[in-house]
């Protein structure tokens, strides 16, 4: 492989922005259509993202409209390129994999393009289509032997058995996994999350990936799965799944995470379980940089969907750098203002500009959709740099912010 695309191949790339523009989601909806037919290949993937919403087709869809776009600016693609290759690390997607999807793709553009997908189209994509995986597959084998060096690392699938399970809220419950081999586990970086390989009967194998919600301890995980109406992994979770079950779990994965190394106040901003990956970082806040400011600031429907509302409070009266303030949207009676939450109503960006360093933290965001565009573009809005704004959105990031 060279190091270059060719001209060539850039040109006619670009050329098919327009039919990306107009054909790009029937395109992969189609790729996926033809990847799916082998069994092996499917059982890699997700598949709660190919359901209705159909989440993974729109923002492969993005992605590679992004790419044809940017094909002679590859550097404004690098984030994009992370965060594919970290999810591909979770899953276990190893080089052999890539030939399917590259005949899977290329077949899609010419199921959906019909004659104007000419050969030299065609071969333009092939170039193109091999050049990226050659990039993701150089990348996601450097995070394997960094995982697998790593104190406690491994690759692949290692079993952990649930140690305990403890209910959070009505629609949260957390689980803390502690590996069957008894060996050391890798210290994850805060926010980060991990893959899950779940067999159920009756159901083709199950991909999740769910955020850590404890600090690194070298010795176990906890997660804090919100059951979700038609979710069966969270059903299954929930319901089913008890202590000493055992689990098959990939290494903790994700670009969204703490930088520790940062002297910056931190502003941990969430909705709903997206308090999740909050927890690790306030956690790990707390037991490793207690001289770094920290604003925990958290929205929810009421006191029956509010999780780890003790743990919190622990913290922040533990450590006078931590503040911690709760918005409830729809109080019930029994919810007490000034102890079970501090506002009614929604967070918003001028609550955050008039109790929050906007001037210096470093702002970390995690919730629904519409949770993440009204703050990323919200916070950007008042002057804070795009570099002190990080975010994570659970599922595929198709459209976060132009939906």
């Amino acid at each position: 492989m060279t190091n270059t695309l060719s001209d060539t191949s850039i040109h006619l790339v670009k050329a098919t922005v327009p039919a990306l523009q107009e054909h790009g989601l029937a395109i992969t909806k189609r790729m996926y259509e033809r990847m799916f037919q082998n069994e092996a290949i499917r059982d890699l993937f997700n598949q709660s993202h190919h359901g209705e919403t159909g989440s993974q087709p729109k923002a492969l869809a993005t992605a590679i409209l992004a790419y044809a776009q940017n094909i002679d600016n590859l550097g404004a693609l690098a984030p994009a390129v992370e965060r594919i290759a970290q999810k591909h690390v979770g899953l276990n997607i190893l080089p052999e994999h890539y030939p399917y999807v590259a005949e899977a793709l290329l077949g899609a553009i010419k199921d959906v393009l019909g004659d104007a997908a000419t050969d030299e189209i065609l071969a333009a994509w092939g170039e193109a289509y091999w050049f990226l995986a050659h990039v993701l597959i150089g990348r996601e084998g450097a995070v394997y032997n960094s995982l697998a060096n790593a104190p406690g690392g491994w690759n692949g699938w290692r079993n952990f058995r649930i140690e305990s399970k403890q209910r959070e809220s009505e629609i949260i419950t957390s689980f803390v996994l502690r590996p069957e081999d008894g060996k050391p586990v890798l210290r994850h970086q805060p926010g980060q999350y991990l893959t899950f390989w779940i067999d159920i009967p009756g159901q083709h194998p199950l991909k999740r990936n769910y955020s850590i919600s404890s600090a690194p301890n070298d010795e176990t995980y906890r997660i804090s799965v919100k059951r979700e109406p038609q979710g069966i992994a969270s059903n299954w979770l929930h319901d089913q799944a008890e202590v000493g079950e055992i689990l098959k779990v990939a290494p903790p994965a994700g670009e969204f995470f703490l930088n520790e190394e940062s002297p910056r106040p931190v502003v941990l901003l969430s909705g709903g379980v997206g308090l999740t990956p909050m927890m690790s970082m306030l956690e790990a806040v707390a037991n490793q940089h207690p001289h770094v400011a920290v604003h925990y600031v958290h929205g929810t429907l009421n006191g029956a969907t509010h999780a780890m509302k003790n743990r919190v409070r622990f913290l922040a009266e533990a450590h006078p750098n931590i503040q911690a303030t709760v918005f409830y949207v729809e109080p019930r009676p029994e919810d007490r203002q000034g102890d079970d939450f501090d506002h009614q109503g929604l967070i918003s960006v001028e609550w955050l500009q008039a109790h929050t360093p906007l001037g210096e933290a470093d702002y970390y965001l995690c919730g629904p959709r519409p949770f993440l565009r009204a703050f990323v573009g919200g916070l950007a809005l008042t002057g804070v740099r795009s570099d002190r704004i990080h975010y994570e959105f659970f599922g595929p990031a198709d459209e976060i912010l132009t939906a």
